[in-house]
């Protein structure tokens, strides 16, 4: 709040459309509350995975949904990667959907698909039902079962 004012929590609850226009206002904006949050992600991460590694028996896979993994140089952190790739139409669909604010301005961010897709250990095409993503991800986790 004291980047941003109280507008962003009004009464204390996180306003999260006002969070978006504020941190997609500027790039300095943009790029302060990413070094804010990415390595308190990759902490948290790090102490859930060896969490789970203390795990008897161990799990079939420990996963993680990592935003702006590959942006923010955090692909390291993991055994294998996963891209999950759509239509540009089909994503801003969907993310509108959601509520997602500020979509043209968090697309521009991110990594071209076909980046992501390269730099990833396995490739998901998800512009069909939540079915065919199931069923994809489903074929990802028994192949990572008998790595």
């Amino acid at each position: 709040m004291a980047r941003w004012g109280a507008d962003v929590a009004p009464g204390g609850t996180v306003d999260r459309p006002a969070i978006a226009r504020a941190a997609f206002a500027t790039e300095d904006d943009r790029a302060w509350l990413e070094q804010l949050l990415w390595p308190r992600v990759a902490e948290r991460v790090a102490a859930w995975r060896e969490q789970v590694g203390g795990q008897h028996p161990p799990p079939r896979a420990a996963v993680v949904e990592t935003p702006l993994l590959f942006e923010a140089g955090m692909e390291r952190i993991y055994d294998a990667t996963i891209a999950v790739v759509a239509d540009e139409e089909v994503r801003r669909e969907r993310a509108a959907a959601r509520g997602h604010h500020a979509v043209d301005e968090r697309a521009a961010r991110q990594l071209p698909q076909e980046e992501k897709a390269a730099r990833a250990t396995y490739v998901i095409a998800n512009s069909g039902s939540v079915r065919e993503l199931t069923l994809a991800l489903a074929r990802v986790l028994e192949t990572l079962s008998t790595r």
